[in-house]
């Protein structure tokens, strides 16, 4: 074959692979490495390489999406809820100053307003619902309440009746847990919560008796008014209290024995009479 015809023989060859690249197969050079690759890589038209199974592809998080999947705050105490842990609620509430009556034990209206605002100062949402969120900042505030700030304006429960009330007509009052019980022959009749006098005017203890009563009575001592008194030893009487009904254990009466209930004391001063027992116990 002379010179012409192997120069028709190459265009023809460089044709044919020419060719072939349209169809979808390239050779492939020697890598920048100098090692050579598979010659050939095949791929079908109009499909698109999948990813690499070393780099999964996956959406990455949003704001919205860590929003979406933080759970909320538990609920500890909603409004209707009442016992021991709401008058805790109230009790740091006012150590704070967000609540100033109560405790009660009851998660009331005036509650509800007290978390509201709390939860407003402290740039957390105002739903007037305590949260473990709520009370996890009202814990960090505030201290271990005693059980004269639970019991701040009374709605303790009594202890049991000393011995020597178990008979006869007795007012038996009990400096332990701050009540006082009307008794007959054992039968506590109502029970109700008294306030002592302080250290320095000790309501005195031990066994007395009713020798007096003066239901619109006024002190000559002190100048303030004893109504439903029912004195049962020397100068200290049994009475009704308006500012034990305003403050609750936050005062002391000068050794009298303080009732804020003025309902109570009132039905409590008609049953009552002069000769009957007088115990004060702890």
């Amino acid at each position: 074959m002379g010179r012409k015809g192997i120069a028709a023989v190459a265009a023809l060859t460089a044709l044919a692979a020419l060719a072939g690249g349209a169809a979808g197969c390239t050779v492939r050079p020697a890598g920048a490495d100098g090692e050579h690759r598979s010659p050939v890589r095949t791929e079908a038209p109009g499909r698109t390489p999948s990813a690499s199974p070393s780099t999964p592809s996956s959406p990455s998080p949003t704001p919205d999406d860590d929003e979406k999947s933080s759970p909320a705050p538990r609920v500890l105490w909603s409004p209707g809820d009442s016992g021991r842990d709401i008058r805790e609620l109230q009790a740091r509430l006012r150590q704070v100053a967000w609540i100033f009556h109560g405790p009660t034990g009851t998660y009331d209206d005036l509650t509800a307003e007290a978390v509201r605002g709390f939860q407003g100062k402290r740039g957390l949402p105002r739903t007037g619902v305590t949260d473990s969120v709520t009370w996890q900042r009202l814990l960090g505030m505030t201290h271990e309440p005693g059980t004269w700030e639970l019991y701040l304006m009374g709605g303790q429960p009594a202890d049991a009746p000393d011995a020597r009330c178990r008979t006869g007509r007795v007012l038996c009052i009990s400096k332990t847990s701050r009540t006082l019980r009307w008794m007959i022959d054992g039968r506590t009749v109502s029970t109700m919560p008294v306030r002592f006098g302080s250290e320095y005017t000790p309501t005195r203890e031990g066994v007395f008796h009713v020798y007096w009563k003066s239901r619109h009575h006024v002190s000559t001592l002190y100048d303030s008014p004893m109504p439903y008194a029912m004195f049962f030893s020397g100068g200290q009487a049994v009475h009704f209290s308006a500012d034990f009904a305003a403050r609750g254990y936050a005062g002391a009466s000068h050794g009298c024995v303080n009732v804020r209930d003025e309902a109570a004391i009132a039905q409590l001063y008609g049953q009552v009479r002069n000769g009957d027992k007088v115990v004060v116990h702890w």
